[in-house]
């Protein structure tokens, strides 16, 4: 990896050759680098800069370097300043203040009108703390010194044993440093921080979490699977130091509590001013430019009035997908991350990276599917929290508040839609909003469903309703269907139960059912199906009291869509082998459909058949 010159990364960035190369081609160099000392030019003395660089802005680079640590903890409580590279921190404590007494002074301000609750009190506290000197005259802080030597136990794999012998070592040799005696001091000086995560143990089927009145138990009680692997222990120090045998969980979930994350942002003026922008700088002319101005946000807003009267009040997104962290390998392996978006803030700041809320990792070898509800638990009891209201400090107004939070939507692919919903997206009724009412045919052929009807939406007198050759072979008279609002789907499966679990199969009678109305090749004439029959389950997302109220509850994710469409066409118009959906199965389709005659294959005398052009053909 090298430093990379481009004007964002500034030489103090390192990348990958290939990296560095496409940010010079969309950003170009850095004004004013003219003579390369970071890349094995030497300087004017003669010596090379590679052993030590010095930039021509030499306060600026160093003033850099040594704020790294402030820069990552900055991130890590999203106390950064939005719009601009600031370095110096939000706050001070001011040094004529008394700390015991919690009495806080804001950079530039007066002493606060009203004093922190407990944990705002503790966060300032511990950042006073940790920022002293690892020893007198030390360029590093005791929290800088934590935290890379923790880094380096991370990328080494160190055990906790070796970790707090290293430590025990140190401390001989520098008795007059500020060092932890152990591995759990380090680990707990961290988690005070509040960058620590909760381990919840899950059966390996996803019937259960070991957690709430469950956290004792030591098997699934759905399934009776053991919580432990029968042969695998791990180490664990004890707090006198000694060493202890554990058995080790065959399924941890990692849950990152929301609400201390949510009451940090009101920790700092800057982005205790941004979670208010939606409300006191969005310019609000009827054009769409972020989710306050759209039909949701604003019908919530009527329907519970109290929770938008204060713009303080956070309204969240979750993501949810899966991927495989060993991509690299032949592995199968499906990880699943559950992302919170804080949509307060404004749209060039909301959707970075940064202001990304990691609420969860469900753990694989297989993705949750229906299952996610069982993960999805401690979420859903900290949202119906936040509903009611927690305690926050807002150090822009100096006040004591009440916080409250709402999920507004989900973003999902197709097949996460279905694994949050409950409602599936597969087979004759694949659509979630028409649900029942969805307009499909089985293409013997294809072996597939098409999902026609799509002149439901026109005008009543269009003539593309009464062309039946050039669509299906019938002529549309019905109307668009209604949506199902979540009151009816919530009044619907209210006295189903559902069952979850990898081993744990539905009724026999709904897998009936559901079967019968997927897979009947018989006849394409469609019955009127009972609808709550073919939801695979009552999302948990409906134990929260405004849910069914939401207009939109979830979004498609359209990269996948735009890509598999994109890449159809362009097959399909260039006749690529493999690619084009304009094959002989889709024409023989046409042939039982009768229509489009002119497309029909023709059987050539050496028994093969001849498609004919289509107008799209190239």
């Amino acid at each position: 990896m090298i430093l990379c010159p481009c004007k964002k990364c500034g030489n103090i960035y390192w990348h990958f050759h290939e990296v560095v190369y496409e940010h010079l081609i969309v950003d170009g160099f850095i004004r004013g680098y003219k003579k390369w000392i970071f890349h094995g030019e030497c300087t004017s003395s003669g010596t090379s800069s590679t052993i030590n660089p010095t930039y021509p802005d030499t306060d600026y680079h160093q003033h850099v370097r040594q704020n790294d640590m402030e820069d990552m903890l900055r991130d890590a409580f999203n106390m950064r300043s939005h719009g601009e590279q600031s370095f110096l921190p939000d706050f001070i404590i001011s040094e004529d203040c008394n700390i015991g007494e919690n009495v806080f002074c804001e950079t530039g301000t007066s002493a606060p009108n009203e004093e922190p609750n407990e944990e705002v009190a503790k966060f300032y506290n511990l950042l006073n703390e940790m920022n002293e000197e690892l020893y007198e005259g030390s360029k590093y802080s005791k929290l800088s010194f934590c935290i890379r030597l923790f880094h380096l136990k991370c990328l080494g794999g160190w055990t906790g044993n070796s970790f707090t012998m290293l430590l025990e070592f140190l401390r001989e040799m520098f008795p007059f440093a500020k060092i932890p005696q152990s591995c759990q001091d380090m680990k707990r000086l961290i988690k005070d921080l509040g960058l620590g995560y909760d381990k919840i143990h899950s059966c390996p089927n996803d019937c259960m979490l070991y957690w709430g009145d469950k956290k004792n138990q030591q098997s699934c009680h759905v399934c009776g699977k053991s919580r432990w692997m029968n042969s695998n222990t791990e180490d664990v120090n004890t707090d006198e130091g000694g060493v202890q045998l554990r058995k080790k969980p065959v399924k941890v979930l990692r849950y990152f509590p929301l609400i201390p994350r949510l009451q940090r942002l009101f920790m700092s003026s800057k982005t205790a001013e941004s979670m208010r922008w939606h409300n006191d700088q969005r310019t609000d002319d009827g054009l769409l430019r972020h989710p306050a101005d759209s039909l949701a946000w604003k019908s919530f807003d009527s329907k519970f009035p109290s929770f938008a009267s204060d713009p303080r009040n956070v309204r969240l997104g979750l993501a949810a997908d899966g991927f495989n962290p060993f991509k690299i390998m032949s592995t199968s392996y499906s990880t699943w991350p559950v992302v919170l978006v804080p949509y307060n803030l404004p749209p060039w700041i909301c959707m970075k990276q940064s202001s990304f809320i990691l609420s969860m990792i469900i753990p694989g070898e297989k993705g949750p599917g229906n299952d996610i509800d069982i993960y999805l638990q401690p979420l859903i009891k900290e949202l119906k929290q936040l509903w009611s209201g927690v305690e926050t400090y807002d150090v822009l107004r100096k006040e004591n508040f009440n916080l409250r939070a709402a999920l507004l939507w989900t973003i999902n692919d197709f097949p996460a839609y279905a694994n949050l919903s409950g409602w599936s997206t597969k087979g004759r009724y694949a659509c979630p909003c028409c649900a029942a009412q969805t307009c499909s045919k089985w293409l013997y052929n294809g072996k597939k469903f098409s999902y026609m009807g799509h002149r439901r939406w026109l005008d009543e007198n269009h003539k593309f309703r009464f062309q039946k050759t050039l669509f299906d072979g019938t002529e549309e008279y019905r109307g668009a269907p209604e949506q199902t609002v979540g009151s009816k789907i919530l009044f619907m499966l209210k006295d189903i139960n559902f069952s979850y679990g990898k081993m744990n199969q539905p009724p026999i009678t709904q897998t009936m059912r559901r079967s019968r109305h997927e897979s009947d090749d018989e006849s394409d004439e469609e019955d009127d199906p009972n609808e709550a029959e073919l939801w695979k389950k009552r999302s948990i997302f409906f134990e929260l009291p405004y849910w069914e109220h939401n207009i939109l509850r979830h979004n498609l994710d359209v990269m996948h869509i735009e890509k598999n469409v994109c890449e159809n066409i362009i097959g399909t118009i260039l006749n690529v082998d493999g690619k084009s959906k304009d094959n002989l199965q889709s024409r023989l389709d046409l042939v039982d459909m009768r229509i489009r005659r002119d497309l029909h294959p023709q059987i050539l005398p050496n028994g093969k058949y001849r498609l004919p052009p289509s107008i799209f053909s190239m």
